[in-house]
């Protein structure tokens, strides 16, 4: 596990590695990442971990995606989603195993999308990603996550 404080070029050198850059699909991933990593920025520089793992995709508008990620009881954990598509609007929203509503606050601000939870208890929880609107047909987005205790 390692600590960031994430440089744009820190991200996109992260996004190569995660997504490959050969195809145009993964060129708006890897843009997409890089705007994910600046959003989490400000949250390393306050002293949360932000992790290596990340997800990333397109959509259409009104798709959703779930992605699942280990969370442990005692922590706090922001998700941070983000997309290159100017104009798109995003969500996501933390469930525990149950399907139930896991986080305490999420919002929306521009392209990125945020959402936090303090898990009840240690296990898998799911990240919906959504895709409410967008001027795209599809729209690249990627999700990273960190976590404080």
């Amino acid at each position: 596990m390692k600590r960031f404080c994430l440089p744009i070029l820190s991200a996109c050198l992260s996004a190569a590695v995660l997504f490959g850059g050969a195809s145009s699909a993964a060129a708006y991933v890897n843009d997409a990442l890089s705007f994910a990593y600046e959003a989490a920025n400000p949250y390393a520089q306050q002293g949360w971990v932000i992790r290596e793992d990340a997800w990333g995709g397109d959509l259409g508008s009104g798709d959703k995606k779930a992605v699942a990620a280990q969370l442990f009881r005692g922590n706090r954990y922001m998700f941070f989603l983000a997309t290159d598509v100017e104009g798109a609007v995003l969500r996501v929203n933390i469930y525990d195993s149950e399907g139930k509503l896991a986080e305490s606050k999420s919002w929306q601000r521009g392209r990125f999308a945020f959402a936090e939870v303090r898990p009840r208890g240690t296990g898998t929880y799911y990240a919906i990603v959504e895709i409410l609107s967008s001027p795209a047909d599809r729209t690249g987005w990627a999700l990273v996550y960190g976590f404080r205790q």
